[in-house]
């Protein structure tokens, strides 16, 4: 009979599980309240159902063997199993991930809880996709404050300004501070963006000033990728990408100036015979850029270990503009005595071989005649056919300038090597108490070559000093910096008190050497510049003097440093640190300086007062106040350096003439009281994430003054040497608002979406320049250049902003196309009428607002990344229609605007207020669709994913130039370089294959 029983238990039972049920529930939050829109899902089926207004659900399940999933945006996703169950009641906790990242502080690390200053954290998954030149344009536009801009576009060999919260010195470095793996003032050419794992930005004068005379400008954190504990795994990266010009200045074509000339705008003569689009000449259009990363890593119980190998090959949209390259990046890590050793080492090497030859060659766009050829029979007769005055096949105009020529007869070529390695060995003493050494090796060198032939027209022209011989250069440079940075550290839980202490010592020497030679009278091109010695200009004095330069400079930076960390509850937190520092570069007055930074913050939301407030998943208030300096000027600003003077005879005892002696006298006035410009800077900000996290972000405010600038100043003679000095008198004022925000659309099920928006808002003010000894009422700079001498752009004053455009007001033209302008006394007058005091301020260059808007879609094993990146509230020159929208620049070749728009204009260029237009753009800077693949238990491959990606997009202007995205950091921004660099759109696609 109790088998019976049994066996009809089991039979029910089975019944059961094998047969569909209907199960209701409700779900909660940790607080009780009821969550609706919570998605209940059956695992590993499509079946599914949300929450009601009250948290309830009902869904049909399969068995009782279901398991049932639950999610919930900002909550952390929970699994039931249904069981003998008909009914649930299910509580959802917040997921306080971000709360617990770990977030890097300088010479340590904090749970981001716990961070009292302004630091933004950005990792691998929110870089930007695709090629970039510089790894820091990976976080372009993700960064509130941080300004990255490439104003020559994507020239594989052009530089990348990077500016944090405005302008902090006028002569002094502008840049942040980066620091690799530890290593200050780490290289950028050693990161390839598969080999970064996360930036943390050190934004605020607290967070900085642990790094003292360097921390002025901010600090960048990168850290790179280090091997994991588990079987060893093997990664391999591709991608190709294409650059495709997305405009150019509109100037006339052949055609166009044909018919000037047939309108009797241009004289008949200037018909040259041909049809040359000299800008489509010059473009690449078969540019390819290529990227191959393989990466070893793996690890076990006390070690791991990371290699990476590169190689990458970048084609400019110019021709003759190229960079290749090939590196490696390897990581060692290991423990040893019950994990209290611990021993890291890292080394990096870059070889790369850049064509500086090409790309600065389109500003000839605006000087070639488009009916002229680039190739053409020599002739000098004035009779019937092309005047050419090039010998060796090229057209050479009367300016003397074809770039095909030059590409041809000349090479321009620049091999670097780049190395840093580090090690670093910590001890855990006994249980909080840990001591270490880090120490880096830091070298950087290259060898330029170039050369001229005997074809090059700058050679053999009539009136070359070189009369149809050779010319070559050689340079090579060197540069390393040593550092040691011994720490000890101290933590100490004591109740609710947790405690950690920093200690510290710094040394880091850095030297550069250059060495230069030229030389010419090359009659043969066989050697090019393998055989200096061949040069006739060593013997020959017709010939220009041949030159030898060499250079070596160093400076030593020494600092002790501590830092105390205070937790209280985990609710209140408190952070103080000072960094007495000294550099070689400074007077024998001023050597030593101390930068001290405070700092607190406030965990609100863990107060029980807001318990209650469910809604409210984090609040945290922040505040600090740091000091920090700036020592990146020249080396030797405060003594004397000699520099070489006239020669003077001697007439030795028994010589038959006299012997010519070097002299030599100071080239500068020592300032024995020359130190460090400082900053001083508060912060405050508040963190926040509402709705379960689904609404996060940050909002901080900034005060900073920069004060003892830097800068040279007329002094008389006597009783100083020279008429200027180099020393400290003037401020600069900046303040600013930043916004960060994420906001989780979409988390649940296969679709997910996410918003992230950065933004910020600066001014600044050029405070003083002067005091009762030292005078300088204004700074003038951005030079308009030729033809016309139109002088400087921009004037930066005492009480002004930084960036202010100075010049004549526009008040309209003559009937015969004259200028007229605003005079300061309310009348108009022509150009021949102004005055300087006829000036004013009539625009400025320096962006206000800054913003970037991040859109991320996932559905199921696709995902698409949106960024829309925009700058506002500032003027561009329109240097290129102020030149080349002006008929009187004809017959050289012109905007088609100038017969246009334009065409009332008779007399030359004149720089107003009429080229200044407003700068505001939104740009589609990035979009990437990326597909991860489902991959088989036999597949031999772990994971693999495919993207395709295109940069720069689309812009959206009233902005009548080629892009308005123009240089905007320093003390010279928004003007629009007529000598530019063609802007791009850059598309890409890449293969990720781990195995």
């Amino acid at each position: 009979m109790i088998f019976f029983c049994a066996m009809g238990m089991i039979t029910t039972q089975n019944i059961l599980a094998q047969g569909s049920k209907t199960v209701t529930g409700t779900v909660t939050d940790s607080g009780g309240m009821p969550l609706p829109g919570v998605t209940v899902k059956e695992k590993g089926t499509n079946n599914g159902v949300a929450t009601d207004f009250d948290g309830n659900f009902s869904i049909d399940v399969a068995s009782n063997n279901s398991v049932l999933e639950f999610s919930y945006v900002g909550m952390t996703t929970t699994e039931q199993v249904v069981g003998t169950q008909n009914s649930l009641t299910i509580t959802m906790e917040s997921d306080e991930q971000s709360l617990d990242e770990v977030v890097l502080i300088g010479y340590g690390s904090q749970e981001r809880k716990a961070v009292s200053t302004a630091v933004t954290k950005v990792e691998t998954e929110d870089f930007n996709q695709g090629v970039v030149s510089s790894a820091v344009e990976l976080i372009q536009g993700k960064v509130a404050g941080l300004q990255i801009t490439r104003a020559g576009g994507n020239n594989p060999n052009g530089g990348t300004a990077i500016q944090l919260r405005g302008v902090t010195s006028i002569t002094g470095s502008t840049s942040p501070l980066i620091v690799i793996d530890g290593i200050p003032g780490g290289n950028l050419d050693l990161l390839q963006q598969n080999d970064i794992e996360s930036f943390d930005v050190l934004k605020d004068g607290a967070a900085a000033a642990i790094y003292g005379t360097r921390g002025t400008n901010g600090v960048i954190l990168i850290t790179t990728k280090k091997g994991k504990k588990g079987v060893s795994t093997f990664n391999y990266s591709t991608f190709v990408s294409r650059d495709y010009v997305n405009s150019k200045p509109d100037f006339l074509s052949a055609d166009q100036f044909r018919e000037a000339i047939a309108d009797g705008i241009i004289g008949a003569n200037n018909d040259l015979g041909a049809s040359t689009d000299i800008f489509d000449e010059l473009i690449n259009k078969s540019n390819l850029t290529q990227y191959h990363n393989f990466v070893a890593s793996g690890g076990g119980e006390t070690g791991n270990y990371r290699a990476s190998l590169y190689y990458k090959d970048s084609q400019g949209i110019a021709l003759e503009n190229g960079r290749e390259e090939f590196g490696v990046r390897a990581s060692f890590n290991q423990t040893g005595f019950d994990d209290k050793l611990t021993f890291s080492s890292s080394a990096a090497v870059n070889i790369n071989d850049a064509n500086l030859l090409g790309g600065g060659q389109f500003g000839i766009v605006t000087d070639w005649n488009p009916t002229a050829p680039i190739y053409a029979p020599f002739n000098t007769s004035e009779e019937g056919v092309l005047f050419n005055q090039g010998r060796y096949g090229f057209y050479q105009p009367e300016n003397g300038y074809n770039p095909f020529s030059e590409y041809a007869n000349r090479f321009n070529q620049r091999k670097q090597l780049t190395f840093s390695g580090d090690v670093k060995v910590g001890y855990e003493i006994f249980p909080g108490l840990i001591a270490s050494v880090f120490g880096s090796y830091q070298r950087n060198s290259w060898d330029d070559r170039f050369y001229r032939s005997t074809q090059d027209y700058q050679q053999y022209n009539t009136g070359s000093p070189y009369f149809g011989t050779g010319y070559a250069y050689k340079g090579s440079h060197l540069d390393f910096t040593q550092t040691v940075e011994p720490t000890i550290t101290f933590s100490k839980d004591i109740g609710e008190n947790s405690f950690e202490l920093l200690g510290g010592y710094s040394y880091q020497y850095s030297t550069t050497e250059n060495y230069s030679m030229d030389n010419s009278g090359f009659t043969t091109d066989g050697f090019e510049d393998w055989n200096f010695g061949a040069g006739n200009a060593i013997t020959d004095t017709d010939l220009p003097r041949p030159n030898l330069s060499s250079f070596k400079e160093d400076n030593t930076l020494i600092a002790y440093f501590t830092r105390l960390s205070y937790n209280y509850k985990d609710r209140y937190f408190l952070q103080a640190s000072v960094r007495h520092e000294g550099s070689s570069r400074f007077g024998a007055n001023n050597k030593w300086a101390s930068f001290p930074a405070i700092s607190g913050a406030w965990l609100i939301s863990d107060e029980d007062f807001v318990q209650d407030a469910t809604w409210l998943n984090n609040l945290k208030l922040r505040a600090g106040y740091g000091i920090t300096g700036n020592q990146g000027i020249p080396n030797y600003q405060s003594i004397v350096t000699l520099g070489t003077g006239g020669k003077y005879p001697v007439f030795l005892d028994g010589a038959d003439g006299a012997t010519y002696y070097q002299t030599y006298g100071p080239v500068k006035n020592p300032n024995p009281d020359l130190k460090w410009e400082t900053k001083k800077e508060f912060n405050i900000g508040l963190d926040f994430g509402i709705l379960y996290n689904k609404l996060s972000g940050s909002i901080d405010y900034y005060t900073r003054r920069t004060e003892d600038l830097l800068l040279s100043y007329d002094v008389p003679q006597p009783p100083f040497v020279q008429g200027s000095i180099y020393t400290n008198v003037g401020n600069i004022t900046n303040n600013g608002v930043e916004v960060a925000l994420n906001y989780r659309v979409i988390d649940d099920g296969d679709f997910k979406w996410s918003v992230d928006l950065v933004g910020s808002y600066q001014q600044n003010e050029l405070t003083t320049l002067s005091n009762q000894i030292f005078s300088v009422s204004e700074l003038y700079g951005g030079n308009i250049g030729n033809p016309g001498n139109l002088g400087n752009a921009i004037r930066n004053t005492e009480g002004g902003p930084i960036g202010n455009f100075y010049g004549k007001r526009f008040a309209g033209f003559t009937v015969d196309g004259q200028w007229l302008f605003h005079k300061a006394d309310g009348s108009i007058g022509r150009g021949s009428d102004m005055t300087e005091e006829d000036k004013a301020i009539i625009g400025n260059g320096l962006p206000k607002y800054y913003a970037s808007l991040t859109n991320t879609f996932r559905y199921k094993n696709f995902d698409l990344t949106v960024l829309l990146r925009g700058k506002f509230k500032y003027d561009i020159l329109n240097t290129v229609d102020l030149f080349y929208g002006n008929p009187s620049l004809l017959p050289g070749n012109v905007l088609t605007s100038a017969l246009g728009q334009y065409s009332m204009i008779s007399e030359a260029p004149q720089y107003s207020d009429y080229y200044l237009e407003s700068g505001d753009f939104v740009k589609l800077d990035n979009l990437t669709l990326g597909y991860n693949f489902n991959l088989s238990e036999a597949s031999p491959f772990t994971a693999l994913r495919i993207f395709g990606s295109a940069r720069n997009l689309a812009t959206f202007t009233g902005y009548t130039g080629r892009d308005p995205e123009v240089q905007d950091t320093g003390l010279y921004p928004g003007i629009d370089d007529r000598n530019f660099y063609p802007r791009t759109v850059t598309v890409t696609a890449g293969v990720n294959v781990n195995f």
